[in-house]
């Protein structure tokens, strides 16, 4: 899989900021997917469970979508839910075909032995080219360690950004030491860390890490950008911040 360091996290795209252009909405949401676009992001990333969000992104993707790294989620507990999800975010992202499918907050980590045949299923999706990877979506870690151990996961995707604990920063090394895909979500925890430049170079330091931005204006989205282009400069004084942002936090 070969994607942007930097990732599109288009769950953003129903935001109020958005919602506030009214009748014009979902023209602001794809200035905001092409902004990224063409600048060299090609790693969009949404989720079922924000149905807006995916046809907004699907309506932006259209002309460009085999350009682009396409990655959405299912929260489906049963094969016939899984199926029924999938024919809707197809239908919504406006495809034929998934790159990435991943299983989001699992409360167990579906296997090849597991019952409820949720991993067969994955694994025939694949077969017949509907998805192309799967991967787990979750803020369990247990769960993420378990998916990156197993073998069977070909990426995990985990909240994680500056304020993050040393457990956290054990699955990414884990992953890493696996060859498992990892992105993280969340890098400015959920609008906690305003200071971009900050949450930007942490997460650069982490070669295997793809971080999914969402972001609510053009003017965050272009800060973002920016430093994609122009990545901070991690000296000393740098890790001094990082030090008190976390002191400051937690």
């Amino acid at each position: 899989m070969l994607v942007s360091r930097t990732a599109f996290g288009a769950m953003s795209l129903d935001c109020k900021e958005i919602e506030a252009f009214g009748e014009d909405a979902e023209e602001k949401a794809c200035a905001l997917v092409h902004q990224a676009y063409d600048v060299g992001v090609n790693f969009f990333d949404t989720a079922h469970s924000k149905p807006v969000c995916e046809q907004r992104l699907g309506a932006a993707l259209h002309g460009i979508r085999h350009h682009v790294f396409l990655a959405t989620k299912t929260s489906a507990s049963s094969v016939q839910e899984l199926r029924s999800d999938l024919r809707e975010s197809l239908d919504a992202l406006e495809t034929d075909t998934i790159d990435l499918y991943q299983l989001e907050n699992p409360l167990i980590l579906p296997t090849d032995k597991s019952a409820d045949g949720l991993y067969a299923e994955f694994l025939s999706l694949k077969d017949k080219k509907i998805i192309k990877h799967f991967g787990i979506a979750t803020d369990n870690l247990d769960i993420a360690r378990q998916a990156v151990e197993s073998g069977l996961y070909e990426t995990v995707q985990i909240p994680f950004n500056v304020l993050s604990g040393d457990d956290t920063l054990e699955v990414i090394k884990l992953c890493e030491k696996k060859d498992v895909g990892c992105i993280a979500m969340q890098p400015l925890n959920g609008g906690v860390v305003s200071n971009i430049p900050l949450a930007f170079g942490f997460l650069h330091q982490f070669e295997n890490v793809v971080p999914v931005w969402g972001a609510h204006t053009q003017e965050e989205l272009q800060q973002i950008l920016y430093f994609n282009d122009h990545p901070p400069l991690v000296d000393e004084d740098f890790k001094e911040e990082v030090c008190r942002t976390r002191d400051f936090f937690n």
